[in-house]
């Protein structure tokens, strides 16, 4: 691969992967390696995090097309070998998130995909892109889903952060472009929208309650963690990657 074309994305847009019956198999052990050392790459760059989470579903039964897309994310990574998180100081240590999930995006299944990032003092720590373990109903159902594991994680980094003697004093913010789901958050009497998700319903409203979260809309278009859920254009990919401080120590200054 060393003499390959580098790839402005790791994945193609509108991707259809998925499992069909006329695939042409390709050599599972090969693949099953390569998916495996993209896996450990994946948990320090997170512009691959998304791409490595749809191939890493066909380990099982590897085929030509999955094969490819595997060779595609390594493209991506001889065109950005040194991209890197920069981490700068910016006065505080607010506790904030983005969550976002794609409804029903899996074309075999039609399960969701939900990805969240996290963020301390305005740096970037954490992300996850992830398939839901079920088939949801609705957008608002899978962005509420979504919601909850972001909770869970800005949660576990609040009591992190007080274990080491510095407990957060404000509000944290978990940023979402669905205002269904916000409406849902916010208010828990909508039974018939609430029904398949009410353990997540009561534990994201015993929080807010405590003021310990708010959910602040934010525009689809200025939602950073797309890149987590879903395929997006080279220009969007790039845009929010810059947006997410991801730098690229190779590049001219």
């Amino acid at each position: 691969m060393l003499d390959c074309k580098p790839a402005d994305t790791p994945i193609v847009q509108n991707h259809h992967l998925g499992e069909y019956p006329d695939q042409v198999p390709t050599n599972k052990e090969r693949y099953q390696k390569l998916v495996g050392r993209l896996i450990y790459l994946s948990h320090t760059r997170l512009d691959i995090a998304y791409a490595v989470s749809v191939i890493s579903q066909f380990m099982h039964s590897p085929s030509e097309d999955y094969m490819n897309a595997v060779l595609r994310i390594l493209r991506y990574l001889k065109s950005a070998p040194g991209k890197e998180l920069m981490f700068s100081k910016h006065g505080h240590l607010n506790i904030d998130g983005y969550s976002d999930a794609d409804w029903a995006g899996n074309v075999t299944d039609r399960k969701s995909t939900s990805g969240y990032f996290t963020f301390v003092g305005g740096n970037l720590v954490t992300w996850r892109s992830k398939k839901q373990n079920v088939v949801v109903l609705s957008s608002a159902e899978a962005e509420f889903r979504g919601m909850t594991k972001g909770i869970c994680e800005l949660l576990w980094l609040r009591k992190l952060l007080t274990e080491l003697g510095y407990k957060p004093t404000s509000t944290m913010n978990l940023f979402c472009d669905n205002k269904v789901a916000i409406a849902i958050a916010q208010n828990p009497v909508q039974h018939d929208r609430t029904k398949h998700v009410k353990v997540d319903r009561h534990f994201i409203k015993q929080k807010l309650e405590a003021k310990v979260f708010q959910f602040p809309f934010v525009k689809s278009e200025d939602q950073l963690a797309d890149i987590l859920t879903k395929a997006i254009s080279s220009v969007a990919f790039h845009n929010s990657l810059d947006q997410l401080g991801i730098g690229d120590i190779y590049a001219p200054t």
